[in-house]
């Protein structure tokens, strides 16, 4: 072939060959669409794939859920896809705009949990981990979102033990392992160990303030609560008592800017309030209680002639139905007004995602002048580098303000007290019209009046980190943490108040607690056939810093001086303390496809705080899980979804409550002798000192069934600590009262179980209930020597019987001939001492927990929420002193139960008839007043309703909810007192006591929820 002619064929094979492939398309059609991607909300998600179905072809929505595509056949379905939510598939037809609505995949949003220094997906946990939505409980008006969270989590008992906001929560994660150490979990805010120690200097009668009420619940994306060995074993020292930790709301690479506003208002009462005697029913007591001493003494001569109230003329105050009756309960207490302001902003570009909020929220008591008050600003950004490198920040930022209680024990400035110890007959004036309280009591008036004991917290949570992906498999991260304090408290007892008599008393303590914390952590995750192996190494550095200045002023020239640079006398002290501790731990674990996990953990920590021989404790743990449902005889059974049975074993360590400087030896420059200064010991060195270490057995079963229909998590539970932190006394010719050492040993045994099930799920109707139980058995195992603790000793440790168990007198009964209290004479010699108090139950329930129906039907939702225990006992000493008052001084105030009492033979009751020489009627620590403390309690209650989507998006509003939410609406109980969870003292050896402490109000709150 001639080569001038090869390039003219050429062409015109190619031109053929073009229009050969060119007449398919050509004859073919093209069909574009748009449309929108939301979830059942309404609120629009990018980033979800779109596909057509048969093809490789497709696209993924935009920032605001948008999507446009061509389509060649009208007939081919559109398969949409994303994270968290179920495929779905849609026929297009005709239509050329659609709004899709993707519902979320319950089973998947629920799998990722957050684990130590990680994520893990929940099908794939060992450990005993329980997650929260924050969501469903912040509206419960409390100080700190841990009081919100009662009821919630099987295992973990918690207990608000006044209706104060803003002081401490008493929280136990399967029970307690120390007597003088600290009970409470660790808190981990976005990676930073927090305080959670009351930095409270000044005295209101035991009770103490809550640090994580600086916490605003609103900027909480999720809580997850370690229980078990093998999920806080990586917080080694940490750990023993449990770890919460607290994920803040982040924003979302590629999402629009979103804008969410909440604001609600309620009020506050008290349910109800303690019943009295009238005026006259309290003189009438005061008279028999009068002649009753008489009788049995009859040197006093009290008689009927001469009782105190007789007629006028007759030298007395007049006869008793004579008398007035003041109400001083109802002065105190009234309606508190609850106000919450949230206001947030999210979202995120290709490479930067952040969340910005701020919050206010202040809370009235319902005791006069006492409130909280809190305002927080959040932001958190996350910045992507590049595809390898991320790096991020949190801030965290609140002012936390008190008009502080003194609510507990002691009266003096007790407002309580000052209510409730004065008898209802006894006019606030004396006969020249001044106002005058009782003997030990302020005037209530004139205490609400001038009532000055403030606190202001200021608090800074940060953590910057940054994250690299080395390798495929392997990432590194590092980070800097920070907890700052400064904690700003100040009172002014003016001279008409007990407490600042004769000329007044100021003063002021300004704390300051820092936490510093770095981290570095290195993962490594390959998985090759069946088999995935990860591996985790990291390393903690943190220093704790506590510094305190403290000042008071005494005698000032008028009330209008308030300032301590105004007092005759001045006193003031310094303090200052520090620790540290270095870490070191690991972590690998091993799954072989899907059916068998196990992993095996380590920590070393090395504290300050110890004896030089004794400051590193290492902390092993090892789990194990089988997958059953993984197994061919189970994989395709249509009832079981899932099925595990998993198992731990581990060790934790505790150094927490036992002060900085524990094992050493002390000297105090404050030893002044004849007015020059000199030094003295202070405390005796322990240099054998050594960590407090628990170690627990876990085993458990995870099961779902009928398409996760219905699930159900069981653990069994054993936990044994051993080298208890202990301070034991020393005899006064040692020089020393005390000193720490490793001297008892606790046991925590019991069950924990809970159950979701899905009732209904059809259209738009939908039910859901979540039930949890659980017990928990605790005992002193070891203890050389019995402690006592409380009001009276009320509080006995003891080996053999449970931590905080009551010791008491026990009353048989009220002998009906002569109306005098029989009690059991223990030791049989005839006589009622010391020797015969006995312990009689304990503040451990038999069983604790909570029950949670929620329902959806189109726009409404109602979410109702029960907590109950039951078996605790709890000591009524409100009562001992409104029954017993009588008896022992007349003035006291008397409960209207006294109305019961005896008084003729032949009467049969509990109540003995009135007397101040037999003690034995009214003997402190009789068991009469030791009450069944179990409680049913509707925690919360809420009913909301959002308006459907085609009216809001004409305003351009993504979701707008109104809702009502109610709080301890009703309690169903034996315990005669206001509450069963009060208690006098925040002291954890002291729990169960109730005295002087306000009950948990009944609030109602109004709010709306915009989204923009």
């Amino acid at each position: 072939m001639p080569i001038k002619t090869y390039p003219k064929r050429f062409f015109l094979f190619v031109l053929l060959l073009v229009l050969t492939q060119s007449l398919p398309s050509l004859a073919q059609s093209s069909y574009p669409i748009q449309g929108k991607v939301t979830d059942k909300n309404g609120e629009t998600l990018p980033g979800v794939n779109i596909r057509i179905k048969g093809t490789n072809r497709g696209t993924t929505s935009e920032a605001d859920g948008t999507f446009r595509l061509t389509l060649s056949d009208q007939n081919t379905p559109l398969v949409f896809s994303f994270i968290g939510y179920l495929t779905q598939e849609v026929k297009v037809g005709n239509q050329t705009e659609l709004t899709i609505a993707l519902q979320p995949d319950q089973r998947q949003l629920s799998e990722v949990i957050v684990v130590g220094y990680g994520t893990q997906e929940r099908k794939n946990l060992i450990g005993s981990i329980a997650k929260i939505d924050p969501a469903a409980t912040k509206d419960i008006p409390t100080g700190s979102f841990d009081a919100q969270l009662q009821g919630k989590v099987s295992g973990v008992q918690i207990s608000s033990n006044t209706g104060v906001p803003g002081e401490t929560v008493n929280i136990r994660v399967r029970g307690a392992t120390s007597i003088n150490a600290d009970n409470d979990p660790l808190y981990v805010v976005d990676g930073v160990f927090i305080n959670n120690n009351s930095l409270q200097s000044v005295g209101t009668g035991g009770k103490a303030t809550s640090p994580i009420a600086d916490i605003n619940p609103s900027d909480i994306e999720s809580v997850e609560i370690l229980k078990d060995a093998e999920a806080t074993a990586l917080y080694g020292s940490r750990g023993a008592n449990g770890v919460i930790l607290i994920t803040t709301k982040r924003g979302n690479f590629n999402q629009k800017p979103k804008i969410n506003f909440n604001a609600s208002y309620g009020v506050a009462k008290a349910a109800k309030l303690w019943e009295l005697t009238t005026g006259p029913e309290h003189a009438q007591l005061v008279n028999e209680w009068w002649i009753n001493t008489g009788k049995d003494t009859p040197s006093l001569n009290r008689t009927a002639e001469n009782r105190p109230f007789r007629p006028v003329a007759e030298g007395g105050r007049g006869l008793p139905e004579e008398q007035k009756t003041y109400d001083r309960l109802g002065e105190l207490f009234r309606t508190g007004r609850l106000q919450n302001y949230d206001l947030s902003l999210s979202g995120g570009t290709k490479t930067t995602k952040y969340y910005i909020g701020g919050g206010y929220n202040r809370q009235e008591a319902i005791i006069k002048p006492i409130y909280f008050e809190r305002a927080s600003f959040k932001v958190n950004i996350d910045q992507q580098v590049n595809d390898k490198i991320q790096v991020g920040v949190s801030n965290t930022f609140s002012r936390t303000f008190r008009n502080q209680a003194r609510a507990g024990d002691g009266p003096a400035g007790g407002l309580l007290q000052a209510a409730l110890h004065t008898p209802t007959y006894l006019s606030p004036f004396n006969e020249q019209g001044v106002p005058v309280g009782r003997a030990g009591f302020d005037n209530l008036t004139l205490l609400i009046d001038n009532y000055d004991v403030q606190s202001a917290s200021l608090r800074y949570i940060g953590n910057l980190y940054a994250d690299a992906q080395i390798l495929p498999n392997l990432r590194f991260r590092t980070s800097w943490g920070i907890d700052y304090n400064n904690y700003n408290e100040s009172e002014y007892w003016n001279n008409l108040l007990i407490s600042g008599s004769p000329a007044g008393l100021a003063t002021s303590s300004i704390t300051q607690f820092t936490t510093w914390l770095n981290e570095q952590t290195l993962t490594y995750r390959q998985k090759f056939g069946n088999h995935t192996v990860g591996v985790l190494v990291g390393n903690t550095l943190q220093s704790d810093v506590l510094t305190r200045t403290y000042a008071e002023g005494r005698g000032f020239a008028n009330n209008l001086f308030t300032q301590i640079s105004s007092a005759a006398t001045t006193a003031s002290s310094q303090s200052w303390s520090k620790s540290n501790l270095a870490s070191f731990f690991s972590r690998i674990d091993y799954n072989f496809a899907g059916k068998y996990l196990v992993d095996f953990s380590i920590r070393a920590d090395g504290s300050s705080r110890f004896g030089t021989s004794n400051k590193w404790g290492y902390f092993p743990a090892i789990g194990a899980a089988w997958r059953i449902k993984q197994e061919n005889f189970l994989k395709d059974s249509k009832i079981v979804s899932d099925l595990k049975l998993k198992t731990s074993y581990g060790t934790t360590g505790n150094q927490n409550g036992i002060g900085n400087f524990a094992a050493q030896g002390l000297w105090t420059g404050g030893a002044s002798y004849q007015g020059s200064p000199g030094i003295a010991p202070q405390q005796l060195a322990n240099p054998n000192l050594q960590w407090e270490r628990t170690n627990q057995f876990n085993i458990g079963l995870d099961a779902s069934f009928f398409n996760d229909r219905l699930s159900a998590e069981f653990n069994v539970y054993n936990k044994y600590t051993t080298n208890g932190l202990l301070q034991l006394a020393l005899a006064g010719t040692t020089g020393f009262s005390n000193y720490w050492s490793n001297a008892a040993e606790i046991s925590n045994k019991g069950f924990e179980l809970g159950i979701r099930s899905e009732n209904i799920r059809r259209g738009s109707l939908t039910w859901t209930t979540s039930f949890n139980v659980a017990q928990n058995i605790n005992k002193i195992e070891k203890l050389e020597n019995p402690l006592r603790y409380g009001s009276r000793d009320l509080i006995l440790q003891q080996q053999g019987t449970p931590l905080y168990s009551f010791w008491v007198y026990k009353q048989l009964g009220v002998n009906p001939q002569t109306g005098n209290v029989i009690y059991e004479d223990v030791n049989n010699d005839g006589a009622i001492t010391v020797a015969d108090r006995q312990i009689v139950g304990s503040i451990w329930p038999k069983f604790f927990g909570g029950l949670t129906n929620n329902l959806t039907y189109k726009g409404f939702d109602l979410a109702v929420f029960f907590a109950f225990q039951y078996g605790n006992k709890i000591y009524n000493h409100n009562k001992f002193f409104g029954e017993g008052g009588g008896a022992r001084d007349a003035a006291r105030i008397i409960f209207a139960s006294n109305n019961a009492r005896w008084q003729k033979p032949g009467d049969i009751t509990d109540v003995p008839r009135p007397d101040g020489i037999n003690i034995n009627n009214y003997r402190d620590g009789g068991s009469r007043w030791l009450e069944d403390g179990s409680f049913l309690r509707l925690r919360s209650l809420n009913l909301g309703y959002t308006i459907p989507k085609r009216l809001t998006e004409k305003a351009k509003i993504e979701a707008v909810r109104f809702y009502v939410a109610g709080s301890n609406l009703w309690l169903l109980t034996k315990y005669t007192g206001l509450d069963p969870e009060s208690s006098a003292s925040s002291d954890a050896n002291q729990q169960g006591i109730d005295l002087g402490t306000p009950p948990q109000p009944r609030s109602v709150q109004v709010g709306i929820n915009v989204t923009l």
